[in-house]
């Protein structure tokens, strides 16, 4: 696959919420990064013209009907690439914080795991930084998360990640659709499935246009929150949810093979 990837199928599913000023740009950059990726942005209910703007860039888009948040428009994306026996998903924030020229190398540890994180704090001399009780509530989510993944992990708020087919089918049925802390409470979920969960250092950039969704208050509530779902998602019993969600997956995979 050209970009340096591996020849497999993979779609990149690009969350969008009001970002008609950054997503053509973001778009553009991905398509001519992973030309032979497919491109999937979620226009999760936005009401400016972020759904045109990425389908005028050569994306293909789902727009839905009402804003159901990160989670929710991700285990759309998920569900779309399940149904499409899509072999990777990749999640990259339609803000171009993300730069997909490490796809290459996040994709090459996926023989090694079944979800990698592009992460942030993962090098001594990595520019961004974060400070206060922003920070510490970050270092906790990382410790707890550690732990539980049994391996290092730097950044468990990242959005920017890869998954292979047995973490696509968990997702698309358990990805956490509220705004609480999806990206943490999705950690849990594959770690509490068996999944394989490792790192690969990257450096965000700032965002290419628009206005950031959170102020640092309101960053500050939102890890606060991943703190609180962190602690629900640890207590809470996935077993038959789990067994729930192979049947389903099971099911898609047959209906897969029956209509090819």
């Amino acid at each position: 696959m050209s970009g340096g990837l591996p020849a497999r199928r993979v779609l990149i599913i690009v969350p969008a919420w009001n970002e008609q000023e950054a997503v053509s740009e973001t778009v553009t950059e991905i398509l001519a990064t992973v030309p032979d990726a497919d491109l999937l942005v979620i226009d999760d209910g936005s009401d400016d013209r972020t759904a045109q703007r990425a389908r005028a860039a050569g994306a293909l888009v789902c727009e839905l009907p009402f804003n159901l948040g990160v989670g929710g428009a991700m285990r759309t994306g998920y569900r779309h690439a399940l149904r499409h026996g899509y072999d990777v998903a990749v999640q990259i924030d339609a803000d171009g914080q993300h730069d997909p020229r490490y796809l290459a190398r996040m994709l090459e540890r996926l023989p090694e795991a079944d979800v990698v994180i592009g992460a942030r704090f993962a090098t001594p001399d990595d520019p961004y930084k974060v400070r206060g009780p922003r920070r510490w509530a970050m270092v906790l989510l990382a410790w707890v998360l550690s732990r539980l993944a049994g391996t290092r992990l730097t950044d468990v708020t990242s959005g920017f990640r890869v998954s292979n087919r047995r973490a696509i089918a968990l997702f698309a049925t358990h990805y956490p659709a509220e705004y609480l802390g999806d990206t943490v409470e999705s950690l849990v979920i594959a770690a509490r499935s068996g999944c394989r969960i490792v790192q690969e250092p990257v450096t965000m950039r700032a965002r290419a246009a628009g206005r950031a969704s959170h102020s640092p208050v309101k960053a500050a509530i939102y890890l606060f929150r991943a703190v609180v779902a962190l602690i629900l998602a640890l207590v809470r019993d996935w077993s038959a949810q789990f067994e729930d969600g192979a049947d389903q997956a099971t099911m898609v995979a047959a209906a897969q093979e029956a209509h090819p």
